[in-house]
Order: C-alpha cells, then structure tokens, then sequence
C-alpha cells in the first residue's frame, strides 16, 4: 500500500532529530499493510548492517532487531540447542506468505505488539531480552516479558529502537512444549502456551500469549500439580486480560490456555521423570 502521507525516507544510518511522525522502517510488512495517516517521514533501518544472528560469548543467542523471520528460521533449524524446535515451531505460528516470511523482522513482531504476534511468543518464553537505544544515546535492557504491556502497547519512548534480542545459553538448553490454537486452519493465534523446564534446577516456567494482551509467564518449582498451574492461572491472569476480536472470544481463549498449561505440565513432568 502506499502511504500517501509519507514525505521523506531517511537512512538510519544519518542521525538526525526524531520528529512526531517518525517511524522506524525495518521489513515494512505492516506499515504497508494499511493507511498510517499519522507517519510523515520513514527511517530505514535496512543498511545498518547488524549481523541478523550472533553467538555471544556466553553461548546465548542475539538476534538483532532486523533479522527476519526466515533468517531466524534457517538458523533454528540447524542449531544444535534444545530448544531448537521451538524456533521452527513459532516461525510457523505466522502462518504467512513466503515474501512475508522474507520481509518481515523479529524486531517489527516485537513492536507491533499484536497479542498473536508468535515472535513474542518465542522470545518471552526464552527469557529474551530487549537492548533498547534512545535518541539520546543512553542504553537499557528490558524483558522480552515486560516489554508488550498491552495489546499493540510497547514500553518504547518516542524515538526509542530496539536494537536486538537476547536469548540466554541456558533458556536455549531447555526442553520445551508448544500448543497454539485457530479458530481456522490459516487463522491468527487465538492462543499459544509454551512451557519450558529449566535445564538446571528442573523448574517450569508456563508462557501465556496470544490469548492475552500481553505476554504473562508462570514459574513453578519441578514437577507441579495440576491444581498449582490451575490456581496460578486463576490469579494471575484477570478476566480483562483475555484477548477479545474476531479471532476468538475470551471466554474460548481462557478455555484453551487453561487446557493447553495442563497439557504442557503432564508433558514436560514426563521429561523431568527420564
């Protein structure tokens, strides 16, 4: 689509003041999906060079902001981690073209913030972190978990990048479970529940996403109860948190995240028991 609004495309690699209705341009599959009558000029972050996977020196993965949703594909089906299958497994949830898969960045998933957005799925249940630089230069860090606090609201200051995503060596070590739901067979997530089980202390931690505005994770000493992840869920997710549009109800979204959380704790238990 074109945005009729748009006035200039600036390269990112030029600084310049970052004005009202600026907007970062990565693969660009949202932004000309509709109108954005509100953005006046785009900077392109296209030739800022950022290596689109990196092994850091703790053995954990970086995966830069522009680094596509095939990119990420091809590595995670090489990689060697346990983990690895969980990779394939949400690039898949997209459900998406191949010039969608082509185009579209990890980094734009995570700051478009859709409840479905499977990218966040991924990188909230590997205790990805976001490395977040402002126009003033300053640098933070902020869990992939509390970085979407809303259905499509980020904790991003005007101006604000996300440079890359973090994933730990020992996130990448675990064994993981993945249940995701549609209302059809090419339809948005309604609900995707990961669970993974810490490769050191056998703990599980339940991701709830896609269901719910945001991401809302659950840590659980080994091997829980059913009743555990059942009364968890109960109080840590408000009814208000249960996403509502045409891709399912809340009441069917609780449903399937209660159902998919016990089918995840019965499997991974099983595991902890090998």
């Amino acid at each position: 689509m074109d945005l009729n609004t748009v006035t200039e495309v600036r390269d990112a690699r030029r600084r310049a003041t970052w004005q009202p209705g600026d907007a970062w341009l990565g693969g660009g599959t949202y932004l000309f999906s509709e109108p954005q009558p509100h953005i006046r000029r785009l900077v392109d972050l296209g030739r800022m060079g950022w290596q689109p996977l990196r092994t850091t020196a703790d053995g954990g993965l970086e995966i830069a902001a522009t680094c596509t949703v095939a990119e990420l594909s091809g590595h995670g089906r090489q990689a060697a981690w346990r983990a690895a299958p969980l990779v394939e497994q949400c690039c898949r949830a997209f459900l998406a073209s191949w010039k969608i898969w082509n185009m579209a960045t990890v980094g734009g998933n995570l700051c478009n913030g859709l409840p479905a957005g499977p990218m966040i799925s991924l990188t909230a249940a590997l205790d990805g972190v976001c490395l977040l630089l402002a126009q003033s230069g300053a640098v933070r860090e902020v869990p992939v978990a509390d970085f979407v606090i809303g259905a499509g609201v980020k904790v991003l200051e005007p101006g604000e990048l996300l440079r890359s995503i973090t994933l730990p060596a020992r996130a990448l070590a675990a064994r993981t479970a993945f249940r995701q739901a549609s209302l059809y067979g090419l339809g948005r997530s309604g609900a995707l529940v990961i669970g993974t089980l810490d490769p050191v202390d056998g703990s599980l931690t339940i991701t709830v996403t896609a269901s719910t505005v945001r991401p809302i994770r659950f840590w659980f000493p080994p091997e829980p109860t059913a009743e555990a992840v059942r009364d968890a869920l109960e109080d840590g997710i408000r009814a208000d948190e249960y996403y509502d549009d045409i891709h399912g109800l809340p009441a069917w979204r609780r449903h399937m995240t209660f159902r998919y959380a016990e089918e995840i704790r019965r499997e991974l238990n099983r595991e902890a028991t090998r």
